[in-house]
């Protein structure tokens, strides 16, 4: 009759039975979870696009995913419209894209705490830049502001501080344009947003630290559209635009231009601040390619 070998019998794998191996089971699972986390955070800043500090998201509530489209193409700047409507600071184009779950915390200044959180500190790993929230305020501006001001200061760890004469950078600089409650904000003692200023306000003496930014109409000041050569006169209109704003420490941006290769490489070499677009992959893609600051960047 044929018997079966008599081979070694397989070692038994055991739970842990003890309390002390139940422990060290346990530490060593947790140990293997932070381990994957960590690698995933890297992968993700390692993934973070090339942060662009020209580009300017207009009208970004517009966006499949506000903020976030912008963020995927590295824009350092985005605009977003406030209604003020019943305390709440509602983001639409016009009065009836408004939505009671759609507020500038809830698409904004939230996700942007998460991010810096994430980010040890700044909204991308990279580069350690100031990142842009342009509010454009649609209703009364001093309502408005007051409580504007009430939900910044839930954020100011994340925000530039100012005072009169001074301004402490923050992860994420706030700017209050549209309809600016001018007096209030030169009022006081410390703020948690700028003002944006016009192309007049580089002709007065008011402070940086009030208004660090000035943007102006593209069409009111100017008859080129992007098609041709720019006229002489208003190329050099233009330069010495950027010249007086950069000599007082300030920004330039003009809206309402055309989203066109010609009018962006034409900004670029006038070195004009920010450049509004609606074209987020088409900027991207002329600034990454064209932009000497993007090519000088240590973080391209």
């Amino acid at each position: 009759m044929f018997q079966s070998p008599n081979w070694p019998s397989s070692p038994k794998v055991r739970r842990p039975t003890t309390l002390l191996s139940r422990r060290n089971f346990i530490r060593v699972t947790l140990a293997l979870t932070a381990t994957v986390i960590s690698s995933t955070a890297k992968v993700r800043a390692q993934s973070q696009p090339t942060p662009l500090v020209r580009a300017h998201a207009h009208n970004d509530y517009e966006h499949a995913r506000p903020l976030f489209d912008a963020l995927d193409h590295g824009f350092m700047s985005v605009e977003v419209d406030v209604f003020l409507v019943n305390n709440q600071l509602l983001v639409g184009h016009d009065p009836t894209q408004l939505r009671p779950d759609r507020t500038l915390q809830s698409l904004y200044l939230d996700p942007l705490r998460q991010r810096v959180k994430q980010n040890q500190g700044q909204v991308y790993r990279k580069g350690g830049l100031e990142f842009t929230l342009l509010i454009d305020v649609k209703t009364e501006p001093v309502t408005t502001y007051l409580a504007l001001r009430d939900i910044l200061k839930q954020y100011q760890d994340i925000l530039t501080l100012f005072t009169p004469t001074t301004r402490k950078p923050g992860a994420v600089m706030a700017i209050v344009s549209g309809n600016r409650a001018r007096e209030v904000m030169a009022g006081e003692a410390t703020r948690y947003a700028g003002m944006d200023g016009r192309l007049p306000d580089l002709n007065s003496n008011a402070s940086t630290s009030l208004i660090p930014l000035i943007s102006d109409s593209w069409a009111n000041n100017f008859t080129w559209r992007g098609e041709g050569s720019i006229p002489p006169a208003e190329d050099q209109k233009l330069r010495q635009s950027v010249s007086d704003a950069h000599a007082q420490k300030r920004r330039l941006r003009f809206y309402a231009t055309p989203d066109n290769l010609s009018m962006w490489r034409e900004l670029v070499a006038a070195d004009v601040d920010l450049i509004n677009s609606d074209d987020l992959a088409g900027l991207q893609q002329f600034l990454l390619e064209e932009d000497p600051l993007v090519k000088a960047s240590p973080h391209q």
